[in-house]
């Protein structure tokens, strides 16, 4: 089958080849013609029409060869060309290229001469029937009028363009800033981005090919066109994109991704062309080079689907808490916070801004579609898509002048395409030498962004800003504290690693605004340095957002040291994997009256066992433990802390499928039955002490309510959160005389940070009870306990 194939496909182009050949030798016929016929052309007009004999020489040369090209349009007309797909003879290829060529440029000259005698032959209609007697002098000012209205014509339109559009289009301009080498020095360099150390070395091995790359490119690579930048916000993108500038010594253009957004449809495509032209010139200037910075890149590069609704993610619901307010509590009144990867995003894309997009007039907005894009971002992504494609490209106005020459040349006939080995046309273009590169930042997930953006060959090379861990802060103080005077106590290992471990969640910048602060109010005491006191109190005050410094009653300022002593000390006991950072009874201006902070002794991003979320659920439920086993009540404080632990145990029970912590029975008589008794136990308190405030959803709606909507998931989710509190409340009676002594000391201080909390924590040797659930000692006796009603029936 295949051979028949072949041979068909073989006869066929040797059918083609051969119709070429006919072609060429019909296309000689008709130029001997043509040149046979000359002379006598010449000898008519110089004789006849007095003609001098070189005016007449070329007016035939030029007869003969219109001739000739309208036979080869009439020739292409009636005959189809040949297809030589597949042949391998060059010269046959190369003069069908020259054919098609000649044919197209006749066809077209014809075409207008034929638009152009229409015109003419109505207008001298016109002036015919109309009995007006034109003179030659009298055509030729009508024929110079009409060339001077076409010319007149586009530049009225091009002038009224730029007055109606050119404010529009100049707001978009003025936010592209361009830096020439030396015109700004923004004094930033690699070293000085802190924690960011696999980013850099990434980042450094990329710009050095960039630089110095011409080896890498003959041995047969291809340098990196664009470099995106994505994470969390604060992360230091923009920090190292100007790091990247100033030790490249490149032009450099920033241009933010929302000033690509212009209110008429089209004008965003003239912003990036523009963009792309800037670049350009400002590479040939210096050296070759220019890099373009697109920050907020996700304003022009967000796929349509990202825009749309996407549903909930159980897997991640899993594996990410929720988190409340700007200090990323894992409950709602705030005062339990415990940092690891996913907390750090929560917290650093709290913090961040609202990237700045340009409004539209109420009369835009009220208009429909027509001229008025309101923003069409998507225009300006496949123009920033075209021109990434295009700087391989030879410039316009040379592949066109290019062009132009050798279609003349071709269209003449006289010119061969080569002497001997000699060309006689003009090569093509190369591309330039410059090189783009482009540098995107976003905080937005790649997944959103549209996949012709982030291929390789455009933004290809992905880098990840990751949020600052204890040894990224430790790392981003040591740059920072080296600029501000300070006590020499805090240049100890033991007081730096502290300092980077009570810092939770603190970005670049608010690392340097404490120094900064620390400094201030060493100064206004009348010292030159700043000391450990002088630290704590510009966190509290950064933090607090200016010391929401009220005074709570003894009664209100005892229950809150009790709240925050008991989540501590079963953090202590029962969370092995975390370590506490700083205990407060100080409102912060999310209305928090107090807080626990921890974090997760070693990064994890991925599985959590059971064992870690039942510590977590009596860390959560300990507070409440403790006002119960303090006040033989609780207050409402304890809302947050309920809200918190219920929706954990719904995901513990919905979706990775727990149920409750193994316990031993093996001395107890009828164990099965001792156990249905002790979970029926353990229901009843979780039922009692459950967050019932939402309503039966859908899961893709509220998945938590879903859940507990289930009667079997909710009976599990119960058994699990009574023996979670029951756990708490045992655990506080047996170091209850432990507890109060962290209160007092937290009520005397009102703050605890580091070191210090950990060695108060220590000294009081907390003991972690091992509970006997057979014994009615062991339940929470200010609690009434009984068994729910489906059970009792």
């Amino acid at each position: 089958m295949a051979t028949a194939q072949e041979a068909g496909a073989f006869r066929i182009n040797q059918e083609s080849a051969d119709l070429a050949r006919d072609l060429r030798k019909l296309a000689r016929a008709a130029t001997v013609v043509a040149l046979l016929t000359s002379p006598a052309m010449i000898v008519y007009l110089h004789r006849q029409d007095g003609w001098p004999w070189w005016g007449a020489v070329l007016a035939a040369l030029g007869s003969a060869i219109a001739f000739r090209g309208l036979v080869d349009v009439l020739v292409r007309r009636l005959i189809p060309w040949p297809s030589l797909f597949g042949t391998d003879d060059g010269v046959l290829m190369e003069q069908d290229i020259v054919a098609r060529r000649r044919a197209w440029f006749w066809r077209r000259m014809y075409r207008w001469a034929l638009i152009w005698a229409i015109l003419g032959g109505a207008v001298a209609a016109i002036f015919f029937f109309a009995g007006i007697h034109v003179s030659g002098a009298t055509a030729g000012a009508i024929a110079i009028t009409i060339g001077q209205l076409l010319i007149t014509l586009p530049l009225l339109f091009l002038v009224n363009f730029g007055i109606l559009f050119g404010p529009l289009m100049l707001m978009g301009i003025t936010q592209m800033r361009g830096y020439q080498p030396g015109d700004a020095d923004w004094g930033v360099r690699l070293e000085d981005v802190r924690g960011q150390a696999e980013a850099k070395e990434e980042v450094r091995r990329i710009v050095t090919l960039w630089q110095s790359g011409e080896l890498f490119e003959r041995a047969g690579g291809k340098r990196e066109r664009g470099l995106l930048f994505h994470g969390p916000p604060g992360t230091g993108k923009t920090m190292l994109a100007k790091a990247i500038a100033t030790s490249f010594n490149a032009p450099f253009i920033a241009m933010p991704g929302s000033g690509f957004a212009q209110t008429f449809i089209g004008m965003d495509v003239v912003i990036v062309r523009w963009l792309a032209w800037k670049a350009k010139r400002l590479a040939r200037k210096w050296g070759g080079q220019c890099i373009v910075f697109i920050d907020e890149i996700d304003a022009v590069g967000m796929r349509r689907s990202a825009l749309q609704g996407q549903g909930m993610n159980p897997l991640a619901l899993s594996n990410n808490p929720t988190f409340y307010g700007p200090w990323g509590a894992v409950n709602p009144s705030g005062d339990v916070i415990v940092e690891g990867p996913a907390w750090r995003d929560h917290v650093f894309a709290y913090r961040a801004p609202e990237p700045a997009r340009r409004k539209l007039p109420a009369i835009v907005n009220q208009l429909p579609g027509g001229m008025f894009g309101g923003g069409m971002g998507q225009l300006a992504l496949n123009q920033l898509l075209v021109v990434m494609d295009g700087l391989d490209n030879a410039p316009w106005s040379r592949r066109v002048g290019t062009s132009l020459v050798n279609t003349l040349l071709d269209a003449t006939y006289f010119f061969p395409r080569r002497i001997g080995r000699v060309p006689l046309r003009l090569r093509p273009p190369r591309p330039r030498k410059e090189q783009i590169y482009f540098i995107g930042a976003t905080n937005v997930p790649l997944d959103a962004l549209d996949p012709a953006l982030t291929r390789p060959g455009r933004m290809g090379r992905h880098v990840w800003f990751r949020t600052p861990t204890k040894d990224d802060r430790k790392d981003i103080f040591e740059l920072y504290m080296k600029k501000v005077a300070h006590a020499a106590d805090l240049d100890t290992p033991r007081r730096r690693d502290e300092i980077a471990r009570i810092t939770n969640g603190y970005s670049p910048a608010m690392i340097e605004q404490v120094c900064s602060l620390a400094l201030t109010y060493a100064h206004h005491d009348g010292r030159t340095s700043f000391e450990w006191d002088d630290l704590l109190e510009a966190m509290s005050v950064l933090e607090a957002g200016a010391a929401v410094n009220v005074q709570y009653t003894d009664q209100e300022t005892r229950a809150v040291a009790i709240h925050e002593a008991g989540h501590a000390t079963a953090a202590h006991v029962y969370r092995p994997e975390v370590e506490s950072s700083r205990l407060s009874i100080r409102m912060r201006s999310d209305g928090s009256l107090g807080h626990h902070q921890s974090f997760e002794r070693e990064e994890r991003f991925g599985i959590r066992w059971q064992r870690e979320f039942f510590g977590s659920l009596v860390h959560g439920l300990a507070a409440m433990a403790a006002e119960q086993v303090f006040y033989g009540e609780n207050g409402n404080g304890v809302s947050g802390d309920l809200m918190g632990v219920t929706n954990q145990v719904a995901t513990m029970v919905g979706v990775a499928g727990m149920g409750p912590q193994q316990f031993d029975l093996s001395g107890a008589e009828h164990g099965d039955e001792t156990r249905d008794r002790i979970l029926r136990k353990f229901e009843a308190i979780g039922l009692q002490i459950m967050n019932r405030t939402r309503g039966s959803a859908d899961v893709h709606q509220d998945p938590i309510a879903s859940i507990l909507g289930d009667p079997f998931k909710r009976r599990v989710a119960a058994e699990i959160l009574g023996q979670a509190f029951a756990t708490a409340v045992y655990f506080v009676e047996q170091n209850k005389d432990k507890v109060a002594k962290i209160a007092d000391e937290l009520v005397e201080k009102r703050e605890i940070y580091g070191d210090d909390l950990l060695e108060l924590l220590d000294a009081q040797q907390l003991v972690k009870p091992e509970i006997d659930w057979t014994k009615d000692a062991s339940w929470p006796q200010a609690m009434m306990i009984r068994e729910p009603a489906w059970q009792r029936s």
